[in-house]
């Protein structure tokens, strides 16, 4: 319920240890480029870098007693491996920058799907804006209505905020993603003067970004990736509440295309999908929080800190992976209905327009005349169960100075929605540019 099939795979011990791998057959490439290594070690080595060639229990019990999965990982392959090329094997790295690219590795891989999702959804978000345009609905304040909007400047809104998260996680996916290499304190002193030139050539076997040195204590990557990750599930938590809420009986403005049912309620037709997501989006920031409070690491290696980063970053991409498809799914089913949006726009009958009514008596009877009129109005209509439009129509006062039509304009929710067209329309048009935000 709280991943993908793609991400908890990618996500997984076997993506782990092949991504592992992926650096260690890399590194060896690297080093054949800069003429460390015997071409014909390098090809041994990429050829034995497969995960199903290992034990992935034997790995995981004997990563217990050095508080790495690597030390094991390594000896493996080297016992894979002919013993010519054996001594090249994971030459001149370090624990830390096996599992480290690997993260990133792991990352990528699953950041690819999530995206993918996240276009998706932002799609479907301006469609419905655009369909949903003049579909009036009331807005709402502290959980109580406020004034007329409409259900298009609604999603509207949850796709600027999509477009500028999925903006964000897309710069650390092209640019916050590195290779790491720096040997056992950083400085690829058994690489001689060749480590940078290796680390080129790392980063470009991977096709991951080239740090300007290694990040083993820096973990501001880590922390950058968190945070959008974040981001991103808090736009999509706001989706799925929206849609929780206005499913709600007494309000039943939206539905879900295929909403669950009750195992001990047959009427019922629950949100199923708006409550995994929303479950999913609220265990997203505590993982983040985690992974902030890793950042303060010790001298030039961690003691505890790096290692708890592991399980709390392969859970954070799988809980993002399922709040984005999963959000996806939602938006591309939602079942809208004006009907009761509208019913529910009279429910207070027309008292939500008052100050609608009072803009339009100000300029004959000044402000405070104006309000007081208007109030006095109000009153009228919760006692006598009536409607604000009637009273006002109905009020000499009133009629003095307004005409019956300036009194329907002024009490018509689809003529009083201010620039929510407008801001649809900037909406849009960011879409349509590529969700660049300002």
């Amino acid at each position: 319920m709280f991943s993908t099939p793609d991400a908890a795979a990618g996500t997984g011990r076997g993506a782990w240890v092949q991504a592992m791998l992926d650096f260690e057959a890399a590194l060896a490439r690297a080093q054949a480029r800069a003429g460390l290594v015997p071409e014909s070690a390098a090809a041994e080595i990429t050829r034995h870098c497969r995960a199903e060639e290992f034990d992935l229990e034997s790995l995981a019990q004997r990563a217990v007693s050095s508080a790495t999965p690597v030390i094991g990982l390594v000896a493996d392959l080297g016992e894979l491996v002919p013993a010519d090329a054996r001594p090249y094997v994971h030459n001149g790295a370090t624990s830390q920058d096996v599992l480290d690219t690997a993260a990133m590795l792991v990352a990528r891989r699953t950041l690819r799907g999530v995206l993918a999702d996240l276009r998706s959804a932002a799609g479907h978000c301006a469609r419905l804006a655009g369909e949903h345009r003049g579909t009036v609905m009331i807005g709402r304040s502290l959980l109580q209505q406020a004034l007329p909007t409409t259900f298009g400047r609604r999603c509207a809104a949850w796709l600027t905020a999509l477009s500028e998260s999925t903006e964000q996680l897309e710069r650390v996916f092209t640019t916050r993603l590195a290779v790491q290499l720096g040997g056992p304190a950083g400085t690829l002193d058994s690489l001689g003067g060749r480590g940078v030139e290796v680390l080129g050539h790392l980063a470009a076997e991977l096709e991951l970004a080239e740090p300007v040195l290694p990040w083993h204590t820096d973990r501001t990557r880590i922390a950058e990736l968190a945070g959008a990750l974040g981001t991103v599930a808090g736009g999509l938590g706001k989706i799925a509440l929206d849609v929780e809420l206005h499913a709600q009986t007494e309000i039943g403005e939206l539905t879900e295309g295929s909403s669950g049912g009750s195992s001990a309620m047959p009427h019922k037709q629950n949100p199923a999908g708006s409550v995994l997501i929303s479950a999913a989006a609220h265990r997203v920031p505590g993982l983040v929080s985690t992974l902030l409070a890793a950042m303060p690491q010790a001298h030039e290696r961690a003691a505890g800190a790096w290692q708890s980063e592991w399980e709390p970053l392969s859970e954070l991409l799988r809980l993002v992976a399922a709040t984005a498809a999963g959000t996806d799914r939602l938006l591309a089913n939602l079942r809208v209905h004006p009907e009761r949006m509208a019913s529910n726009v009279d429910l207070t009958g027309g008292l939500v327009l008052a100050a609608a009514a009072s803009s339009a008596l100000l300029g004959s009877m000044g402000r405070d005349a104006a309000q007081q009129l208007v109030k006095e109005l109000c009153e009228r209509v919760v006692e006598r169960g009536t409607s604000l439009r009637a009273e006002l129509i109905a009020d000499e006062r009133v009629r003095e100075v307004l005409s019956e039509q300036e009194i329907i304009r002024a009490t018509e929710p689809g003529d009083n929605l201010g620039s929510a067209g407008a801001f649809i329309d900037r909406a849009l048009a960011l879409h349509e540019a590529g969700g660049n935000s300002p």
